[in-house]
């Protein structure tokens, strides 16, 4: 069963609810108020079957007063039917509902003329005219324009075949995207508790998925889930659909909100768009103030204009946009843009790119959004490229997620994307799981500034033999992703330039030159420490007596550790390496003639030392794997 939604667009009076009641027998209005007047206030709800396609109406109202609710259904239509009444023609809503279809991108739909049995023949031929003058160059261009009476039934059979016909012709929405669902109404059912219901605009749904609300990211439960007045197992792209949630109160939730897969989204208040403006708009100054609508969303924006103060009547042009409530947008998204006051459509346009970091700024906002642009929807050289803008932009890579982010992709299709863009050394894949893409340029940028930060450090540190690597990525960026730090330090060791010793980092081919003053002192510090063999004397007490500041005298003392000349046992005890291998031989001789365990006492007479040394030293022995503590004794290994 294919699932389409249709639309009516049209002024008010024009029969719009009339006729969707005479096609599928349910009259949309559902308010009593709507039924006491006798016009629609609100959006309302009709299903038609026609053979395997399931049609889902909505019913938008006519008065200008209520175009915001007009638009809160208009976003998911698959086709419209544009209403005229024959005994009126074009009116100011018929022409603004039919700019706010353009600018939907809706693709489709047919002309219906109802009210036919109120005029005469060459009335009818007039108002036939004049229609297809009014659709002349639009999506509407050479579509059927079906004369209807919902009163006597004239012509309903024919709009039944012609709407079967360009049903059929739409093609399906994609299913494979992750689930969205821009709610329009929400209320409570008795025995049921909170009910949503939307067009599904993408993906699927189904009874007890876990789905997230926003902008609020509250994680919910679905009860249950139905589709055409029916209780389905799910529900896909492209469907009306009523989903019972679990887990929350119906005041809760409002028009506005929307449902989408957990762990996927997040809301914005920021977004780059191409806006079109209406021949009977104003200019559009820069940085307006205007009603944004999204989905079945309103709100108040601010308009940034690139490269321009304004905008005329008629134009397009690109724009960046800071909305007072965050909204859930995804690029290739469609809005409309009302002024601020008084309320009238000026214009639309299409989300192009979430910004997560910087805003652009010009030549480069051009540029890149061009690129954007050209990837909605385009065939794979465009896709790729716009993803590969959207790496190169982000200086600090851009995970699987982040780009789920930025482009509402399925997951598998990035994947696909970046690892061709790999191939062809326009990206760097620097992890894998989770997938993190970045630029070459920036891995190459980070080599550089990694060695720029090394030769500094051996600047301001002569007797340093190297940096560690934590110090050396805050040093670069704070915020530097691990995996682009260790990409960049691979490059630069690879290249020859650094040089890695365990998790310290040098410039390739250092060595340590030491004054004359220094090198005495550093020979002086290890002829100490060897004569004082196991009953080795302090740090303190050696470093005192050398004809150096402190300071220096502690970098020497390093560096002996680091050479590993000196040992340090234990925080106050600190051995020539030659006592520790004369150690060694004491016990292997021991173990030879005396057997593998050795008491605490044995070991000072071994190696004629104190408990204040021979503690730390078996301690030290342990940690080191030469002897293994059991209970009061030690085995040599």
């Amino acid at each position: 069963m294919r699932n389409i939604v249709v639309g009516t667009a049209g002024h008010i009076d024009h029969g719009k609810s009339a006729l969707v009641e005479a096609l599928t027998g349910t009259h949309p209005d559902r308010l009593e108020e709507e039924k006491r007047r006798g016009i629609t206030l609100d959006i309302g709800f009709a299903f038609l079957k026609l053979g395997d396609l399931s049609l889902g109406f909505v019913d938008v109202p006519g008065h200008e007063r209520f175009v915001r609710n007009m638009l809160a259904g208009a976003s998911g239509f698959d086709l419209v039917l544009l209403v005229i009444a024959a005994d009126e023609s074009i009116k100011p809503q018929t022409r603004e509902h039919f700019e706010i279809c353009k600018l939907l991108g809706i693709p489709r739909g047919l002309v219906v003329l109802t009210k036919c049995d109120l005029v005469e023949p060459e009335v009818l031929e007039l108002v036939r005219l004049e229609t297809e003058e009014f659709i002349r160059g639009s999506f509407l261009d050479g579509a059927p324009i079906v004369a209807v009476s919902a009163k006597t039934g004239t012509g309903l059979d024919e709009l039944r075949r012609q709407l079967a016909r360009i049903a059929g012709e739409t093609p399906p929405k994609d299913a494979s995207r992750y689930f969205r669902l821009p709610i329009d109404r929400a209320f409570a059912m008795k025995g049921f508790g909170t009910v949503v219901t939307g067009t599904l605009i993408a993906g699927e749904v189904k009874a007890e998925d876990e789905v997230e609300l926003f902008p609020s990211r509250r994680r919910l439960r679905v009860r249950g889930v139905q589709s055409a007045g029916r209780v389905v197992l799910g529900a896909s792209a492209g469907q009306r659909t009523a989903l019972n949630l679990a887990g929350i109160e119906h005041q809760e939730v409002r028009r506005g909100m929307v449902l989408a897969a957990p762990k996927r989204f997040d809301a914005t208040a920021r977004l780059d768009a191409r806006i079109v403006l209406l021949p009977s708009a104003k200019k559009l100054k820069n940085r307006a103030r205007v009603h944004f609508h999204h989905g079945s969303s309103e709100t108040i924006a601010e308009v940034h204009l690139f490269g321009a103060r304004e905008m005329m009547p008629g134009s397009t042009g690109l724009a960046h946009f800071r909305l007072a409530d965050r909204t859930l947008a995804l690029p290739g998204d469609h809005f409309i843009l009302r002024q601020f006051s008084p309320v009238v459509t000026i214009g639309g346009g299409t989300v192009l790119h979430i910004p997560r970091g910087r805003r652009l700024r010009e030549p480069e906002a051009t540029n890149f959004l061009e690129v954007q642009e050209r990837g909605l929807g385009g065939d794979f050289p465009a896709r790729a490229a716009a993803l590969e803008a959207i790496i190169s932009a982000s200086g600090e890579g851009s995970s699987l997620a982040e780009l789920v982010l930025r482009t509402g992709w399925p997951e598998e299709d990035i994947r696909r994307i970046v690892e061709d863009l790999a191939t062809e050394g326009k990206s760097r894949i620097v992890a894998e799981q989770p997938l993190v893409a970045v630029s070459p340029s920036t891995v190459a940028s980070c080599a550089d500034r990694l060695l720029r930060e090394v030769e500094r450090f051996h600047r301001a540190n002569p007797l340093a033999e190297a940096i560690s690597k934590e110090d050396l990525r805050t040093r670069c960026a704070s915020g530097l992703r691990a995996d682009i730090f260790r990409a960049a330090l691979e490059d630069a060791v690879s290249a020859g330039k650094l040089a890695l010793a365990g998790d310290l980092v040098k410039r390739a081919g250092r060595s340590i030159l030491l004054q004359p003053g220094e090198a005495r002192a550093k020979e002086q510090i290890e002829r100490e420490f060897a004569r004082g063999g196991l009953a080795a004397p302090g740090v303190e007490a050696v470093l005192t007596t050398l004809a150096v500041d402190m300071s220096q005298a502690q970098k020497l003392f390093q560096l002996l550790l680091r050479e590993q000349v000196l040992l340090k046992i234990s925080n106050d005890v600190v051995l020539h390496h030659k006592a520790l291998d004369r150690v060694r031989e004491l016990l292997a001789e021991y173990k030879k003639t005396r057997g593998e365990r050795l008491a605490v006492a044995d070991f000072k007479e071994l190696a004629g030392i104190s408990r204040k040394y021979a503690i730390p030293l078996l301690e030290y022995l342990d940690r080191t794997g030469v002897t293994r503590r059991v209970g009061d004794y030690r085995v040599i290994l």
